[in-house]
């Protein structure tokens, strides 16, 4: 059987599926065969990276504005997140291939440069905040790394996308540990009750620091990798224009679970606030450390099993990414319904880059610190490229026909695209003028 023709197969056999839960309206059962790609990115941005940074917001700021602004931010993720579900749906490719398509080989350069860029430097965070989280059990970091490589690589023997997915799915979950730790933090309900009524002013004004958290927080939830990660997912499961509701309850799901998990993770670390504790520098473990007086031991290994289930998760999303959009453009098997054989280059892509990107966090004496504390930080001023191509797109006719964006979903996603470039002229008038603020 030929490449073309297994990929089609295994895709044909769970749609069928679809079609049997359709017909026989299992509503519930409908969802579950469609939901997958939503819940993965979302989930898959609470990155290690982010987690510490909303640990970071939470220990310096307590409970406050950025309770409601982060969950904001997720409500702008899924204006985002929602073009990519009928992009993929619509055109039935992936978000590299239409833009090569839409607007040439030189934007098409520009934003697989702007992808490639991000995500190999996200990705050595992902394996950063590995080692931090295993660091806390006493693993040594050959092992914790050599041992996510072997995990991640095991998670795409299936051979099936549907086995991936699930599979990745069940990880993913793990993301919401760290709700339990916030509980055991004994928050004041009363006071984060207040924080979402009253969206508190910045604490201190718009000072450099607090302008670096802010942009890190945005760089949690809105990065240009989840816009080609979820359309090629979307295309590889192989939803269509019909699927498109449960596409967005599934992207709906996804980022109000990962609104949860950041809103906990504030939540658990602002007792490190309250006590006056300077937390600004604290890796993974050190937070997990420092949390141990208020949450308690086991609230610890928590929070560092957190920090290491969403390197994890996050580095197969990201390399999956990375592979999705180069097979798009290179015109080569993209899927993960093919074995390694069928697809070498798709894989290839996979492992080199988890492989390089691991292997440069068990460098001694790599500034991996000051990587962790910029990758969010870039990752906000590479996105108004992306949400550029991105608003283009779904409002080609020729390419979405009548899917494409309405009049309000335009306003909205622009309002997403000033949001982000603004946040980058701030900082950029941080770093020139240090004693800015507004």
């Amino acid at each position: 059987m030929n490449i073309v023709n297994r990929e089609e197969t295994v895709r044909a056999l769970d749609r069928l599926e679809v079609i049997r839960a359709r017909n026989h309206r299992h509503r519930f059962r409908l969802l579950w065969l469609l939901v997958g790609p939503g819940i993965l990115v979302m989930l898959g941005e609470n990155d290690a990276p982010s987690m510490l940074s909303y640990a970071a917001t939470g220990s310096q700021f307590g409970l406050g504005f950025f309770l409601p602004f982060v969950f904001l931010t997720f409500a702008m993720a899924f204006l985002a997140q929602e073009m990519t579900v009928r992009l993929g749906a619509v055109s039935k490719t992936g978000h590299a291939e239409l833009i090569y398509r839409r607007f040439g080989q030189f934007w098409g350069n520009f934003a697989m440069v702007d992808l490639l860029f991000t995500n190999l430097l996200t990705l050595v965070t992902e394996f950063v905040g590995v080692v931090a989280g295993a660091g806390y059990f006493g693993i040594p970091k050959w092992a914790s790394v050599s041992a996510a490589i072997l995990l991640i690589a095991g998670a795409y023997s299936f051979r099936r996308y549907w086995s991936w997915e699930r599979t990745l799915l069940a990880l993913a979950m793990f993301n919401l540990i760290f709700i339990p730790v916030a509980l055991l933090s004994h928050p004041d309900w009363g006071t984060v009750g207040h924080a979402f009524m009253t969206f508190s002013p910045l604490p201190g004004g718009w000072n450099a620091n607090t302008v670096v958290i802010l942009l890190s927080d945005i760089g949690a939830t809105i990065t240009p990798w989840m816009l080609f990660f979820q359309q090629g997912a979307v295309s590889d499961k192989g939803l269509s224009i019909r699927d498109l509701p449960q596409g967005r309850m599934d992207t709906g799901i996804g980022a109000l679970l990962a609104a949860l998990a950041a809103m906990a993770t504030i939540i658990a670390t602002a007792p490190l606030f309250v006590h006056h504790m300077n937390a600004s520098q604290f890796g993974a473990a050190q937070f997990a450390q420092a949390l141990v007086p208020y949450v308690g031991p086991v609230g610890g290994a928590l929070f560092a099993l957190g920090i290491l289930e969403a390197g994890l998760v996050a580095a197969t999303t990201i390399a999956t990414s990375s592979a999705y959009a180069f097979g798009e453009v290179r015109k080569q098997a993209h899927s993960l319904n093919h074995s390694f054989h069928e697809a070498k280059s798709f894989y290839g892509i996979l492992f080199v880059t988890l492989c390089l990107t691991g292997g440069i966090v068990v460098i001694p004496h790599f500034p991996l610190e000051y990587i962790v504390l910029v990758v969010n930080v870039i990752a906000v001023l590479t996105m108004p490229p992306a949400i550029g191509f991105l608003l283009l797109l779904a409002n080609d006719k020729e390419v979405m026909g009548e899917h494409r964006n309405t009049r309000l979903l335009n306003v909205l996603g622009i309002g997403v695209g000033v949001f982000v470039s603004l946040a980058g002229i701030i900082y950029a008038l941080t770093v020139i003028f240090p004693n800015f603020t507004l």
